[in-house]
Protein backbone atom coordinates (compact mmCIF):
# COMPACT_ATOMS: atom_id res chain seq x y z
CA UNK A 1 0.00 0.00 0.00
CA UNK A 2 3.36 2.33 -0.06
CA UNK A 3 3.08 2.68 -3.66
CA UNK A 4 -0.34 4.29 -3.36
CA UNK A 5 -0.21 7.84 -5.12
CA UNK A 6 -2.94 10.63 -4.69
CA UNK A 7 -4.00 11.85 -7.95
CA UNK A 8 -2.63 14.96 -7.64
CA UNK A 9 1.11 13.05 -7.02
CA UNK A 10 0.11 11.24 -9.79
CA UNK A 11 -0.29 14.06 -12.52
CA UNK A 12 2.43 15.89 -10.80
CA UNK A 13 4.98 12.85 -11.52
CA UNK A 14 3.38 12.74 -14.76
CA UNK A 15 3.90 16.66 -15.21
CA UNK A 16 7.47 16.49 -14.63
CA UNK A 17 8.26 13.51 -16.92
CA UNK A 18 6.33 14.68 -19.66
CA UNK A 19 7.75 18.10 -19.74
CA UNK A 20 11.61 17.05 -19.09
CA UNK A 21 10.83 14.42 -21.68
CA UNK A 22 9.74 16.70 -24.39
CA UNK A 23 11.45 19.93 -23.42
CA UNK A 24 12.28 20.51 -27.70
CA UNK A 25 10.19 18.54 -29.90
CA UNK A 26 8.53 19.12 -33.55
CA UNK A 27 5.30 17.78 -34.22
CA UNK A 28 3.67 17.41 -37.88
CA UNK A 29 -0.12 17.56 -38.33
CA UNK A 30 -2.84 19.07 -39.62
CA UNK A 31 -4.63 22.28 -38.06
CA UNK A 32 -8.06 22.14 -36.88
CA UNK A 33 -10.35 23.89 -34.06
CA UNK A 34 -8.77 26.97 -34.51
CA UNK A 35 -9.91 29.57 -32.12
CA UNK A 36 -8.25 33.34 -31.78
CA UNK A 37 -8.57 34.33 -28.22
CA UNK A 38 -9.44 37.59 -26.88
CA UNK A 39 -6.37 37.37 -24.76
CA UNK A 40 -4.30 37.47 -28.14
CA UNK A 41 -3.68 33.72 -27.24
CA UNK A 42 -5.06 31.23 -30.04
CA UNK A 43 -5.69 27.60 -29.19
CA UNK A 44 -5.92 24.82 -31.51
CA UNK A 45 -5.82 20.95 -32.42
CA UNK A 46 -3.00 19.27 -34.20
CA UNK A 47 -4.33 15.70 -35.54
CA UNK A 48 -3.33 13.13 -38.25
CA UNK A 49 -5.43 9.95 -39.32
CA UNK A 50 -5.37 8.31 -35.85
CA UNK A 51 -4.83 10.75 -33.21
CA UNK A 52 -5.24 14.18 -31.87
CA UNK A 53 -3.29 16.88 -29.66
CA UNK A 54 -4.32 19.96 -28.24
CA UNK A 55 -1.97 23.07 -28.77
CA UNK A 56 -1.84 26.60 -27.79
CA UNK A 57 0.61 29.51 -28.92
CA UNK A 58 0.51 32.27 -26.63
CA UNK A 59 0.39 35.74 -27.49
CA UNK A 60 4.26 36.73 -27.03
CA UNK A 61 5.42 33.79 -29.69
CA UNK A 62 2.15 34.38 -31.82
CA UNK A 63 3.20 38.26 -32.19
CA UNK A 64 6.27 36.74 -34.60
CA UNK A 65 4.43 34.14 -36.49
CA UNK A 66 4.43 35.73 -40.02
CA UNK A 67 0.88 33.85 -41.53
CA UNK A 68 -2.02 32.63 -40.44
CA UNK A 69 -3.32 29.65 -39.22
CA UNK A 70 -6.59 27.99 -41.04
CA UNK A 71 -8.02 24.87 -41.05
CA UNK A 72 -6.73 22.42 -42.65
CA UNK A 73 -3.44 23.57 -42.76
CA UNK A 74 -0.42 21.09 -42.61
CA UNK A 75 2.56 22.40 -40.54
CA UNK A 76 5.16 21.45 -38.46
CA UNK A 77 4.76 22.64 -34.28
CA UNK A 78 7.77 23.20 -32.82
CA UNK A 79 7.16 23.61 -28.84
CA UNK A 80 7.11 21.55 -25.41
CA UNK A 81 4.77 19.50 -23.76
CA UNK A 82 3.21 21.15 -21.05
CA UNK A 83 0.81 19.65 -18.14
CA UNK A 84 -2.55 20.76 -16.77
CA UNK A 85 -2.06 18.56 -13.54
CA UNK A 86 -6.11 19.98 -12.30
CA UNK A 87 -7.69 18.11 -15.38
CA UNK A 88 -4.97 15.70 -16.21
CA UNK A 89 -4.52 16.96 -19.78
CA UNK A 90 -1.47 17.75 -21.71
CA UNK A 91 -1.26 19.55 -24.69
CA UNK A 92 1.68 21.34 -26.97
CA UNK A 93 2.99 24.75 -26.01
CA UNK A 94 3.67 26.10 -29.17
CA UNK A 95 6.80 28.52 -29.75
CA UNK A 96 7.22 28.36 -33.46
CA UNK A 97 5.39 26.99 -36.23
CA UNK A 98 5.84 26.52 -40.09
CA UNK A 99 4.37 25.33 -43.11
CA UNK A 100 4.92 21.92 -43.78
CA UNK A 101 6.14 22.04 -47.16
CA UNK A 102 5.77 25.74 -48.01
CA UNK A 103 8.00 28.68 -46.17
CA UNK A 104 5.97 30.37 -43.79
CA UNK A 105 7.04 33.70 -45.11
CA UNK A 106 5.78 32.64 -48.64
CA UNK A 107 2.61 31.21 -46.89
CA UNK A 108 2.03 35.32 -45.14
CA UNK A 109 2.22 36.36 -48.45
CA UNK A 110 -0.29 35.41 -50.38
CA UNK A 111 -2.69 34.88 -47.52
CA UNK A 112 -2.24 39.09 -47.34
CA UNK A 113 -2.12 39.41 -50.48
CA UNK A 114 -5.54 37.40 -50.93
CA UNK A 115 -6.67 39.33 -47.94
CA UNK A 116 -6.09 42.46 -49.75
CA UNK A 117 -7.56 41.89 -53.27
CA UNK A 118 -10.41 40.58 -51.65
CA UNK A 119 -10.66 44.02 -50.27
CA UNK A 120 -10.24 45.86 -53.12
CA UNK A 121 -6.67 47.30 -52.61
CA UNK A 122 -5.56 46.44 -55.69
CA UNK A 123 -8.06 48.00 -58.00
CA UNK A 124 -8.11 51.86 -57.29
CA UNK A 125 -5.15 53.92 -58.25
CA UNK A 126 -4.25 57.42 -57.75
CA UNK A 127 -2.81 59.25 -61.06
CA UNK A 128 0.35 60.06 -60.91
CA UNK A 129 0.99 64.15 -61.15
CA UNK A 130 2.43 65.25 -64.67
CA UNK A 131 3.94 67.94 -62.86
CA UNK A 132 6.26 67.22 -59.75
CA UNK A 133 7.59 69.76 -57.73
CA UNK A 134 8.37 68.24 -54.66
CA UNK A 135 8.93 64.10 -53.80
CA UNK A 136 8.93 62.87 -50.00
CA UNK A 137 11.42 59.67 -49.83
CA UNK A 138 10.67 57.44 -47.44
CA UNK A 139 13.91 54.77 -47.00
CA UNK A 140 17.28 55.20 -44.95
CA UNK A 141 19.19 57.99 -45.30
CA UNK A 142 22.55 55.40 -45.04
CA UNK A 143 21.39 53.15 -47.76
CA UNK A 144 22.76 52.88 -51.05
CA UNK A 145 19.00 53.46 -52.40
CA UNK A 146 18.88 56.40 -51.65
CA UNK A 147 21.87 57.97 -53.02
CA UNK A 148 20.52 56.21 -56.57
CA UNK A 149 16.91 58.24 -56.41
CA UNK A 150 19.23 61.28 -55.24
CA UNK A 151 21.52 61.08 -58.28
CA UNK A 152 18.81 59.93 -60.95
CA UNK A 153 16.59 63.01 -59.42
CA UNK A 154 19.09 65.55 -60.02
CA UNK A 155 20.67 65.13 -63.49
CA UNK A 156 16.77 64.32 -64.96
CA UNK A 157 15.06 67.48 -63.16
CA UNK A 158 17.28 69.63 -60.82
CA UNK A 159 14.14 71.95 -60.19
CA UNK A 160 12.40 69.29 -58.08
CA UNK A 161 12.59 69.60 -53.97
CA UNK A 162 13.77 65.96 -52.37
CA UNK A 163 12.31 65.41 -48.73
CA UNK A 164 13.89 62.53 -46.52
CA UNK A 165 12.27 60.67 -43.87
CA UNK A 166 14.81 58.69 -42.31
CA UNK A 167 12.84 55.27 -42.17
CA UNK A 168 13.86 51.79 -40.43
CA UNK A 169 13.59 49.81 -43.76
CA UNK A 170 14.60 45.73 -42.30
CA UNK A 171 13.79 44.09 -38.84
CA UNK A 172 11.22 44.16 -36.58
CA UNK A 173 10.27 48.23 -36.49
CA UNK A 174 10.84 48.64 -39.89
CA UNK A 175 6.96 48.09 -40.94
CA UNK A 176 5.42 50.59 -37.82
CA UNK A 177 8.56 52.86 -38.98
CA UNK A 178 7.34 53.16 -42.91
CA UNK A 179 3.40 53.22 -41.67
CA UNK A 180 4.69 56.45 -39.61
CA UNK A 181 6.07 58.16 -42.28
CA UNK A 182 3.46 57.66 -44.79
CA UNK A 183 1.81 59.37 -42.58
CA UNK A 184 3.66 61.90 -42.19
CA UNK A 185 4.48 62.85 -45.45
CA UNK A 186 0.82 63.49 -46.45
CA UNK A 187 1.72 66.99 -44.12
CA UNK A 188 4.37 68.01 -45.81
CA UNK A 189 2.66 69.36 -48.65
CA UNK A 190 4.48 67.27 -51.56
CA UNK A 191 3.29 65.57 -54.60
CA UNK A 192 4.63 62.10 -54.50
CA UNK A 193 5.53 59.96 -52.10
CA UNK A 194 8.46 56.99 -52.62
CA UNK A 195 8.58 54.58 -50.85
CA UNK A 196 11.65 52.27 -51.41
CA UNK A 197 14.93 50.63 -50.68
CA UNK A 198 17.82 48.22 -52.05
CA UNK A 199 17.25 44.84 -52.69
CA UNK A 200 17.97 41.69 -50.40
CA UNK A 201 16.43 38.43 -49.29
CA UNK A 202 13.02 37.95 -48.68
CA UNK A 203 13.49 38.51 -44.71
CA UNK A 204 15.11 42.05 -45.48
CA UNK A 205 11.98 42.93 -47.87
CA UNK A 206 9.52 41.75 -45.51
CA UNK A 207 8.86 45.15 -43.91
CA UNK A 208 6.80 45.62 -47.00
CA UNK A 209 4.62 42.99 -47.02
CA UNK A 210 3.40 43.70 -44.18
CA UNK A 211 -0.64 44.72 -43.70
CA UNK A 212 -0.09 48.05 -41.78
CA UNK A 213 2.26 49.43 -44.63
CA UNK A 214 -0.45 48.67 -47.03
CA UNK A 215 -3.09 50.32 -44.89
CA UNK A 216 -1.28 53.17 -45.06
CA UNK A 217 -0.57 53.34 -48.79
CA UNK A 218 -4.31 52.33 -48.87
CA UNK A 219 -5.26 55.06 -47.27
CA UNK A 220 -2.98 57.97 -47.96
CA UNK A 221 -4.41 60.55 -50.21
CA UNK A 222 -1.04 61.79 -51.55
CA UNK A 223 -0.03 59.01 -54.79
CA UNK A 224 2.62 56.70 -53.54
CA UNK A 225 5.04 54.62 -55.73
CA UNK A 226 6.56 51.50 -54.47
CA UNK A 227 10.55 50.98 -55.33
CA UNK A 228 11.32 48.39 -53.46
CA UNK A 229 14.51 46.22 -54.19
CA UNK A 230 15.03 44.43 -57.85
CA UNK A 231 12.84 44.19 -60.77
CA UNK A 232 12.60 40.46 -59.98
CA UNK A 233 11.10 41.35 -56.06
CA UNK A 234 7.69 42.13 -56.01
CA UNK A 235 6.39 42.77 -52.22
CA UNK A 236 2.54 43.62 -51.17
CA UNK A 237 3.38 47.35 -51.24
CA UNK A 238 3.87 47.28 -55.10
CA UNK A 239 0.21 45.90 -55.63
CA UNK A 240 -1.08 48.71 -53.02
CA UNK A 241 0.95 51.66 -54.49
CA UNK A 242 -0.63 53.87 -57.30
CA UNK A 243 2.97 52.87 -59.02
CA UNK A 244 4.74 50.19 -59.12
CA UNK A 245 9.18 50.91 -59.96
CA UNK A 246 11.56 47.78 -60.72
CA UNK A 247 14.34 49.73 -58.65
CA UNK A 248 14.69 52.87 -56.71
CA UNK A 249 16.46 54.86 -59.24
CA UNK A 250 14.04 53.61 -61.76
CA UNK A 251 11.38 55.34 -59.37
CA UNK A 252 12.26 58.53 -60.29
CA UNK A 253 13.12 58.06 -63.73
CA UNK A 254 9.31 57.54 -64.05
CA UNK A 255 8.13 60.27 -62.22
CA UNK A 256 10.26 63.34 -63.06
CA UNK A 257 10.61 64.60 -66.79
CA UNK A 258 14.30 64.36 -68.59
CA UNK A 259 15.96 67.80 -68.82
CA UNK A 260 17.65 67.05 -72.09
CA UNK A 261 14.35 65.95 -73.38
CA UNK A 262 12.34 69.05 -71.48
CA UNK A 263 14.95 70.98 -73.28
CA UNK A 264 14.90 69.26 -76.86
CA UNK A 265 10.93 69.92 -76.36
CA UNK A 266 11.38 73.71 -75.51
CA UNK A 267 13.41 73.75 -78.44
CA UNK A 268 10.66 72.13 -80.71
CA UNK A 269 7.73 74.39 -79.01
CA UNK A 270 9.89 77.51 -79.75
CA UNK A 271 10.18 76.65 -83.31
CA UNK A 272 6.67 75.69 -83.28
CA UNK A 273 5.47 78.89 -81.82
CA UNK A 274 7.47 80.95 -84.12
CA UNK A 275 5.87 79.80 -86.72
CA UNK A 276 2.63 79.61 -85.41
CA UNK A 277 3.34 83.29 -84.57
CA UNK A 278 4.64 83.26 -88.44
CA UNK A 279 1.12 81.97 -89.70
CA UNK A 280 -1.03 84.06 -86.94
CA UNK A 281 0.31 87.14 -88.76
CA UNK A 282 -0.47 85.98 -92.15
CA UNK A 283 -3.75 85.65 -90.92
CA UNK A 284 -4.33 88.79 -89.42
CA UNK A 285 -3.12 90.30 -92.35
CA UNK A 286 -5.23 88.60 -94.89
CA UNK A 287 -8.04 89.67 -92.01
CA UNK A 288 -7.01 92.71 -91.99
CA UNK A 289 -7.12 93.52 -95.49
CA UNK A 290 -10.02 91.58 -95.93
CA UNK A 291 -11.67 93.89 -93.38
CA UNK A 292 -10.21 97.27 -95.51
CA UNK A 293 -11.95 95.79 -98.71
CA UNK A 294 -15.32 95.01 -96.57
CA UNK A 295 -14.98 98.68 -94.93
CA UNK A 296 -14.44 99.92 -98.82
CA UNK A 297 -17.41 97.91 -99.71
CA UNK A 298 -19.24 99.23 -97.07
CA UNK A 299 -18.55 102.52 -96.96
CA UNK A 300 -20.42 106.21 -96.96
CA UNK A 301 -19.32 106.44 -101.19
CA UNK A 302 -19.57 103.14 -101.93
CA UNK A 303 -23.25 102.96 -100.92
CA UNK A 304 -23.89 106.23 -102.29
CA UNK A 305 -22.55 104.88 -105.56
CA UNK A 306 -24.66 101.87 -105.11
CA UNK A 307 -27.78 103.94 -104.77
CA UNK A 308 -27.15 105.97 -107.74
CA UNK A 309 -26.68 103.06 -109.81
CA UNK A 310 -29.79 101.76 -108.51
CA UNK A 311 -31.38 104.94 -109.00
CA UNK A 312 -30.56 105.19 -112.34
CA UNK A 313 -31.65 101.66 -112.87
CA UNK A 314 -35.52 102.21 -111.67
CA UNK A 315 -35.47 105.96 -113.54
CA UNK A 316 -35.01 103.75 -116.95
CA UNK A 317 -37.17 100.96 -116.01
CA UNK A 318 -39.77 103.63 -114.63
CA UNK A 319 -39.44 105.24 -118.03
CA UNK A 320 -39.29 101.95 -120.07
CA UNK A 321 -42.51 100.91 -118.80
CA UNK A 322 -44.08 104.20 -118.49
CA UNK A 323 -43.08 104.52 -122.41
CA UNK A 324 -44.53 100.99 -122.41
CA UNK A 325 -47.99 102.26 -120.93
CA UNK A 326 -48.21 105.08 -123.01
CA UNK A 327 -47.85 103.13 -125.85
CA UNK A 328 -50.21 100.69 -125.03
CA UNK A 329 -52.85 103.34 -123.69
CA UNK A 330 -52.79 104.86 -126.85
CA UNK A 331 -52.56 102.08 -129.28
CA UNK A 332 -55.72 101.34 -126.61
CA UNK A 333 -57.42 104.98 -127.35
CA UNK A 334 -56.99 104.93 -131.04
CA UNK A 335 -58.79 101.27 -131.08
CA UNK A 336 -61.02 103.22 -128.65
CA UNK A 337 -61.48 105.89 -130.75
CA UNK A 338 -61.80 103.53 -133.82
CA UNK A 339 -64.59 101.70 -131.87
CA UNK A 340 -66.23 104.85 -130.47
CA UNK A 341 -66.29 106.72 -134.17
CA UNK A 342 -67.59 103.07 -135.19
CA UNK A 343 -70.22 102.73 -132.80
CA UNK A 344 -71.11 107.14 -132.64
CA UNK A 345 -71.82 106.91 -136.59
CA UNK A 346 -73.76 103.20 -136.54
CA UNK A 347 -75.90 105.28 -133.28
CA UNK A 348 -76.19 108.41 -135.98
CA UNK A 349 -76.69 106.54 -138.56
CA UNK A 350 -79.56 104.58 -136.26
CA UNK A 351 -81.03 108.12 -134.91
CA UNK A 352 -81.24 108.99 -138.12
CA UNK A 353 -82.69 106.55 -139.37
CA UNK A 354 -85.55 106.49 -136.45
CA UNK A 355 -85.74 110.33 -137.14
CA UNK A 356 -87.00 109.64 -140.44
CA UNK A 357 -89.35 107.04 -139.21
CA UNK A 358 -90.59 109.94 -137.23
CA UNK A 359 -90.79 112.36 -139.55
CA UNK A 360 -93.13 109.80 -142.02
CA UNK A 361 -94.68 108.95 -138.87
CA UNK A 362 -95.61 112.49 -137.72
CA UNK A 363 -96.59 113.77 -141.15
CA UNK A 364 -98.73 110.63 -141.26
CA UNK A 365 -100.35 111.68 -138.22
CA UNK A 366 -100.58 115.10 -138.76
CA UNK A 367 -103.94 116.06 -137.02
CA UNK A 368 -104.84 118.56 -140.66
CA UNK A 369 -103.90 115.34 -142.64
CA UNK A 370 -105.77 112.94 -140.16
CA UNK A 371 -108.60 115.13 -139.59
CA UNK A 372 -111.65 114.42 -142.26
CA UNK A 373 -114.72 116.28 -143.04
CA UNK A 374 -117.03 116.31 -139.91
CA UNK A 375 -114.28 115.42 -137.74
CA UNK A 376 -112.77 117.50 -135.09
CA UNK A 377 -110.73 117.36 -132.29
CA UNK A 378 -111.29 117.71 -128.63
CA UNK A 379 -108.87 120.19 -127.12
CA UNK A 380 -108.90 120.52 -122.93
CA UNK A 381 -106.69 123.25 -121.44
CA UNK A 382 -104.89 123.57 -124.41
CA UNK A 383 -103.90 119.73 -124.80
CA UNK A 384 -105.34 116.96 -126.77
CA UNK A 385 -107.86 114.74 -124.92
CA UNK A 386 -111.06 112.26 -125.60
CA UNK A 387 -114.25 112.63 -125.43
CA UNK A 388 -114.31 110.06 -122.60
CA UNK A 389 -111.96 111.82 -120.72
CA UNK A 390 -114.82 114.85 -120.38
CA UNK A 391 -116.96 115.42 -117.56
CA UNK A 392 -120.13 116.59 -117.05
CA UNK A 393 -119.64 120.72 -116.72
CA UNK A 394 -116.17 120.52 -118.27
CA UNK A 395 -115.43 123.22 -121.05
CA UNK A 396 -113.19 122.10 -124.14
CA UNK A 397 -112.69 123.03 -127.35
CA UNK A 398 -112.88 121.37 -130.90
CA UNK A 399 -110.47 121.87 -133.52
CA UNK A 400 -111.16 121.26 -137.29
CA UNK A 401 -109.05 122.17 -139.91
CA UNK A 402 -110.93 125.37 -140.58
CA UNK A 403 -112.43 126.42 -137.27
CA UNK A 404 -112.14 126.33 -133.60
CA UNK A 405 -115.40 125.83 -131.14
CA UNK A 406 -115.75 126.00 -127.44
CA UNK A 407 -118.30 123.98 -125.99
CA UNK A 408 -119.35 122.36 -122.49
CA UNK A 409 -120.53 119.11 -121.42
CA UNK A 410 -123.95 118.98 -120.30
CA UNK A 411 -124.62 115.47 -120.42
CA UNK A 412 -122.98 112.27 -120.85
CA UNK A 413 -123.82 108.94 -121.82
CA UNK A 414 -121.90 105.87 -123.08
CA UNK A 415 -122.96 104.03 -126.50
CA UNK A 416 -121.49 100.73 -125.06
Amino acid sequence: MNNTLSVSSLNNQIKSLLETTFLQMSVKGELSRITYHNSGHVYFTLKDENSAISCVMFRGNLSRLKFRLEEGMAVIVHGSISVFTQRGSYQINATSIEPDGEGALALAYEQLKQKLQAKGYFEYKKPIPKVINKIAIITSQTGAALQDMLRVATNRWPLVKIVLLDTIVQGEASASSIAHNINRAQTLDVDVIVVGRGGGSIEDLWAFNEEVVADAIFTCKIPVVSAVGHEIDFVISDFVADLRAPTPSAAMEMILPDKNEMLFRLDEMSMHMDKLFQRLLYTKAQNLKHLHELFKAHSFEAKLAINKREIELLYSRFSQKIDFILAHKNAKLEKTKEDLFFIMKKFLNFKETKLTNLSELFLQNEPSKNLHVNYAQVVKDGKKTTLKSLKVEDTFELHSKEEIVSAKVISKKSLL
